[in-house]
């Protein structure tokens, strides 16, 4: 890597990405090889010895405390650089400047968004000093605009000679940020590539040996059957309050409910209404933190509403427990694998259970058959490409994209009525990607109802048949998937369009404009 410039490496899941970034910071011993740093050959005992070295890291996961002020964040573990008081704020606001990252110092981390949250993330590492950047899957939950804004401030960064690794599974991105690209394979360097002279079909022919796939769906298989009903969904923030003790809101009255008995706070969901069809899949677009979260943990029981009916297949599922739902056919992909998917430190036979306890293969008359569990997770990590040494390693051990795999083919081998898919392929590789695409696609056919989440748009668009956009609780907008690009729907989830999201229409060539 040289000075200056953006590296991306790429691979598929299980190449070794992970592995590899875990031993330039520090947190892994190499067995053999070495590291050189500015002509200078290094060794990392952890993450400590290669922030002296000038070598920062942005994890895919934020790593920031909500209740914390961004100072405080960025302080937190380096308060003797600068202290934590004026100087800090001086330091914090120089280095925001330096690199067009517009952070404010004392506002709380809570209250920011996404890109705002990646932003104060790169300004820690910068504020440590650091002079090479670690950057893994920065754009998975950004919409295009925030994307944008990111590879302005990597060219910020460039420009003072700093250098950045770039981890991404978005091939697209890749080839116009990146100045070089290093391809892995199964822990070995399988070629390199100029992002000027390479397309997207090549790079993704050089990681997997295949094609890039799309998300694309050209077959409509909806039918008049609903299968899930959402009528007048509403959650607020807070708790029930007596009559008697009510007072002035504290917020607007758009944004709460103010009648004496019921929630009075911020609505988190307010009024959700929407039908998902046998057949069909019903794509939610929107900006992390927008309702979708709640939304999901409302319709999995693990969250009781205020007001509202959820009907699965004709049955009123409003209160029913989480298990009952799960039993009545609701199939789960959860936003944060690690935790709402995972026991990480059991093994993938025991984790091919959770969920689904009382159902066979797992259990035969109401007692766990571990034997069964045992020979169905050996046909998952088979039929989904998991690439793990055993059943009995721990789900921790595995790549995040092979996790991912492990929970889809988890909650496909049940034959959902309704799966909510959120992020259903963040951090997976192409081959992954399309297993998975497949895989829902099929089970559409066979009469699935998807309720989709995510934050790829290309995925939303190319999956769903029904597409909405939601915004502060609401579901705002909706789109036709067929017209409407990313760049338009991106807009939208930024609150700037309502209504109907009609593609703009131009004249065909010829005519007067």
């Amino acid at each position: 890597m040289h000075r200056g410039t953006v590296h991306a490496l790429v691979g598929e899941n299980g190449a070794g990405k992970s592995t590899l970034m875990k031993i330039l910071y520090g947190m892994q011993k190499p067995d053999e090889g070495t590291i050189t740093v500015d002509g200078a050959q290094v060794s990392f005992h952890s993450p400590g010895d290669a922030i002296e070295r000038g070598i920062g890291m942005v994890h895919q996961h934020f790593m920031l405390a909500d209740n914390l002020t961004v100072l405080e964040n960025v302080v937190l573990g380096s308060e003797k650089l600068h202290g934590i008081g004026s100087a800090a704020r001086k330091k914090i606001r120089q280095i925001s400047q330096q690199y067009g990252l517009g952070i404010r110092p004392d506002v709380l981390v809570e209250e920011l968004g996404v890109a705002d949250r990646q932003r104060v993330e790169i300004l820690k590492v910068l504020y440590r000093g650091a002079r090479i950047l670690i950057l893994d899957e920065p754009t998975a939950v950004l919409v295009p605009q925030e994307v944008d804004a990111l590879f302005a401030n990597l060219r910020e960064l460039k420009a003072e000679g700093l250098t950045v690794i770039f981890i991404s599974h978005k091939l697209g991105e890749v080839l116009s940020v990146a100045d070089e690209i290093t391809v892995i394979r199964r822990g070995t360097t399988v070629g390199t590539a100029d992002p000027a002279s390479t397309t997207p079909r090549q790079l993704a022919e050089l990681m997997v040996g295949a094609e890039l796939p799309t998300p694309e769906t050209r077959e409509s298989t909806v039918t008049d059957v609903p299968m899930l009903r959402v009528e007048g969904l509403s959650l607020a923030e807070h708790g029930h309050v007596p009559a008697q003790e009510t007072s002035e809101p504290q917020l607007p009255a758009s944004d709460t409910l103010e009648e004496p008995g019921v929630p009075v706070g911020r609505m988190l969901l307010d009024g959700i209404s929407f039908t998902i069809h046998k057949g069909e899949i019903l794509g939610i677009a929107g900006v992390e933190g927008n309702g979708q979260t709640e939304l999901i943990e409302t319709l999995m029981g693990m969250r009781h509403p205020d007001a509202g009916a959820i009907t699965l297949d004709g049955a009123d599922i409003t209160h029913a427990a989480t298990r009952k739902r799960r039993e009545d056919g609701i199939g789960y992909i959860p936003e944060d694998r690690h935790r709402h998917g995972l026991l990480l430190e059991s093994p993938l036979w025991e984790n091919r259970i959770l969920g689904h306890v009382t159902e066979p293969p797992n259990s035969r008359r109401g007692l766990l058959d571990p034997k069964a569990a045992r020979r169905d997770t050996l046909r998952i990590v088979s039929e989904y490409d998991v690439r793990t040494p055993g059943i009995d390693v721990t789900a921790a051990s595995l790549s995040g994209g092979n996790q991912q795999k492990l929970i889809v083919g988890r909650e496909m081998s049940h034959h959902p009525k309704l799966l909510i898919a959120a992020h259903p392929t963040r951090g997976v590789d192409v081959g992954a990607q399309a297993q998975i695409w497949d895989q829902i696609r099929e089970a559409r056919r066979e009469g699935l109802a998807v309720l989709l989440i995510s934050a790829d748009l290309d995925e939303l668009i190319g999956l769903s048949d029904t597409l909405r956009v939601m915004y502060r609780g609401r579901l705002v907008a909706d789109a036709d998937p067929a017209t409407i690009t990313p760049e338009e729907l991106g807009s939208a989830m930024t609150g700037a369009a309502t209504g109907h999201l009609e593609h703009p229409q131009h004249p065909e060539d010829g005519e007067a404009r």
